[in-house]
This record gives C-alpha cells, sequence and structure tokens, in this order.
C-alpha cells in the first residue's frame, strides 16, 4: 500500500533522526538537508539507502544531487513507491 506524503515525511523524519541526531520535528518539508539541517554528504548517502530499505524504492545517484530540499525526497519517493 502506498504511503501519503504525511507518512513518509514521517519515516524520513525518523531515519535522519537516527542518522545525524536531528530532532524529527524540525524535519520539514521546506527544509534544505545541508542549509537547514546540517547534513553532509556522507550522511545523505546513508540517509538515501535506509530510505531505500524503509519505502522499498530505488533513488539512483544522479537522482541524489536533486534531492537538496526534504520535498524533494518526499516528492521522489511518494512518485516512485511501488
Amino acid at each position: 500500500m502506498a504511503l501519503n506524503e504525511n507518512e513518509i515525511l514521517a519515516g524520513l523524519a525518523e531515519i535522519v533522526n537516527e542518522e545525524t541526531g536531528v530532532e524529527t520535528d524540525a524535519v520539514e518539508m521546506d527544509k534544505s538537508f545541508t542549509e537547514d539541517l546540517d547534513i553532509d554528504s556522507l550522511s545523505m548517502m546513508t540517509i538515501v539507502v535506509n530510505a531505500e530499505d524503509k519505502f522499498g524504492v530505488r533513488i539512483p545517484d544522479d537522482e541524489v544531487k536533486n534531492l537538496t530540499h526534504v520535498r524533494d525526497a518526499v516528492n521522489f519517493i511518494n512518485s516512485n513507491q511501488g
């Protein structure tokens, strides 16, 4: 069953929290991963791998650079879930 945007956001927030310690309620749609949440490229790759596992999607390496904001990741996952 496909998840809605809020469920994806909540799941992504859990992943970000586990990887970086950023509070889940700080992970909002309009936040930038690097500028607002201070996530470096290594942590971002771990977040991507964990998101792939959690949501059952494949995020190609060349797509990761386009995921600059939380909204980008949520929209990508939403559009690509089985």
